[in-house]
């Protein structure tokens, strides 16, 4: 790729992005798994504020790309209409809208026609919020007093028990206002938001229950020796991880009696590249 060009996802790999993060992982190691940015990573997720679109799909009540062609050919020979229509099982003005719609008997291409039918169908649709000026208005006035919108989703419910046209889910609150598209909620209420993030976390996005960042056979610190606890003698170490921003990490290891401190830069948090690291350190220790 060239400097100063933005990469694109696309395909397989865009829904292998979005699988990713829906399980929990983080931008960082997404980016990894796809040998992408994290800022390109990022990117993606903000267009749609953290939430995956839809996938689309043909519904089988519309005339699909073989009976366009069956159309094409239909028409190229001077069959009528009804002709036509018998042959596919179709209503006579189901086809005869489709060859008026894309441009009449003269025009009339299958590919063409497919194309245009696939982009008219993706359009805007409003959510309840963009619906309901009056409801609208109750969320976003909550949301200014610093109300979470799962207590806003609570409220509505016992606020107006016989008219369910006036409850909305906290998900939804959350959609109308990372999906900008909506239109629904500005985005200026997100600052209200306690989380404070920008993107949408998926609440079965999850690392609880997967085992992730738990270390293997891992023996408790309660169970470690008497004189490790009270510093009696030296030569007991403790270890830490410490992560910063753009996927920067430092090892620590503080010896406890004397709290002698070694840092150890590294370039990625993996067991093995740790695990080397530190052996390196503790190897330019002096020996006594």
């Amino acid at each position: 790729m060239r400097p100063g060009r933005r990469a694109i996802i696309v395909g397989a790999q865009r829904e292998e992005l979005w699988r990713r993060y829906k399980a929990g992982e983080t931008i960082l190691g997404i980016g990894r798994a796809l040998g992408q940015r994290q800022t390109t990573i990022h990117r993606v997720l903000q267009a749609t504020g953290g939430i995956a679109p839809a996938r689309r799909s043909r519904s089988s009540r519309v005339l699909s790309f073989g009976e366009r062609e069956e159309i094409s050919r239909g028409v190229a020979s001077g069959h009528t209409f009804r002709a036509i229509a018998k042959s596919l099982n179709r209503a006579v003005s189901t086809v005869s809208q489709e060859v008026v719609r894309h441009g009449g008997r003269p025009c009339y291409r299958a590919a063409q026609a497919d194309w245009a039918a696939w982009e008219s169908a993706c359009r805007p649709k409003l959510c309840l919020l963009a619906r309901d000026r009056e409801l609208q208005r109750i969320v976003a006035g909550k949301l200014k007093q610093d109300w979470s919108p799962q207590q806003i989703a609570g409220w509505l419910r016992d606020q107006y028990p016989g008219k369910p046209e006036m409850w909305v889910s906290h998900e939804t609150i959350y959609r109308s206002l990372f999906v900008q598209a909506r239109g629904a909620l500005k985005k200026e209420l997100i600052g209200h938001l306690r989380s404070k993030r920008r993107i949408r976390r998926s609440r079965h996005a999850t690392d609880r229950g997967l085992g992730r960042g738990e270390i293997a056979d891992a023996i408790s610190i309660r169970r470690r020796p008497a004189e490790v606890e009270d510093r009696a003698v030296p030569g007991h170490w403790e270890g830490d991880l410490v992560e910063g921003s753009r996927g920067t990490y430092i090892a620590t290891l503080v010896e406890r009696r004397s709290r002698f401190v070694v840092l150890v830069k590294l370039s990625e948090k993996r067991t093995d590249v740790v695990v080397d690291a530190l052996i390196k350190a503790v190897r330019k220790l002096p020996t006594v």
